[in-house]
């Protein structure tokens, strides 16, 4: 009677076959976990910010609303800017958001222009 070693060994089966699979699985595995990871870290401190609106108080001045989403407890920087109608900065600031318990916060900041703004806007905002 033919057993299943035997078998094995008159088709070349063996167990060593299976080692490079075994291997390439488990690098396979790392890479897929290290990648999630990487994608799990960056995203615990991003900020978000969301335009509410503007008004033109004169044409030395904007006031800007603005929502930011971010981590609680960090403190948060943004860059303001106003625009004119050729979409030409002509006024910007950096606005220091301090920590809050909360995800998410509303504000209003005045922006210094050297013309009539027709625009304002949120450029980026970052964890200090």
């Amino acid at each position: 009677m033919t057993t299943s070693r035997q078998l094995d060994e008159r088709y070349g089966r063996t167990g060593r076959g299976r080692l490079p699979w075994i291997i390439g699985g488990a690098v396979a595995l790392a890479v897929v976990v290290a990648f999630g990871w990487m994608t799990v870290a960056s995203t615990m401190n991003a900020v978000d910010a969301d335009d509410l609106g503007f008004e033109v108080v004169d044409e030395h001045s904007v006031n800007l609303r603005f929502q930011v989403t971010g981590p609680a407890g960090a403190d948060i920087l943004c860059a303001v800017e106003a625009q004119d109608e050729e979409f030409g900065v002509v006024g910007w600031k950096i606005v220091e958001i301090p920590a809050s318990e909360s995800h998410a916060q509303a504000l209003t900041v005045s922006i210094p222009t050297v013309a009539t703004a027709t625009t304002s806007l949120v450029n980026t905002c970052w964890v200090s």
